[in-house]
């Protein structure tokens, strides 16, 4: 079975989004297409030809895929779910925490929980809610 891979979609940010967690998380951008540069497309009205219709980023074994919603579609932004990272030091989860909630909202501070060193969710400023773990688990 392959890893399991999360898919977020956005209005009309994706581009900024998946660029800035690709230097955030590191990864390599493994694919990102605009409406305009896919095939069959002549039923989008021209201001949607710049939307992402798909995009994928390479986390070591996993993947961070993304779409803008297609034109006419209503967008109810992400809820119910969380993107969880789990970070071998602190330190590195912290920096990517902290990266997360400028300009975002911290749900929990990063702190000492009872399961790992460190934990904090926040979601960032594209909407997606992060679940950050950091250090060694302590169960």
């Amino acid at each position: 079975m392959s890893p399991i891979n999360a898919y977020l979609t956005f209005d009309g940010t994706a581009a900024e989004a998946m660029r800035f967690y690709e230097k955030t998380l590191g990864g390599t951008m493994q694919m990102m297409m605009t409406i305009g540069e896919a095939p069959d497309t002549e039923q989008f009205p021209p201001e949607a030809k710049k939307r992402i219709m798909h995009a994928a980023l390479v986390l070591g074994d996993g993947l961070l895929m993304a779409s803008d919603s297609m034109p006419g579609q209503p967008y109810e932004g992400m809820k119910g779910f969380g993107v969880a990272l789990m970070f071998d030091t602190v330190a590195e989860a912290r920096r990517v925490f902290d990266a997360f909630a400028d300009g975002g909202h911290v749900g929990m501070p990063f702190e000492k929980t009872f399961w790992v060193e460190a934990f904090g969710m926040v979601t960032d400023r594209f909407g997606t809610p992060w679940l950050i773990n950091g250090g060694k688990p302590l169960l």
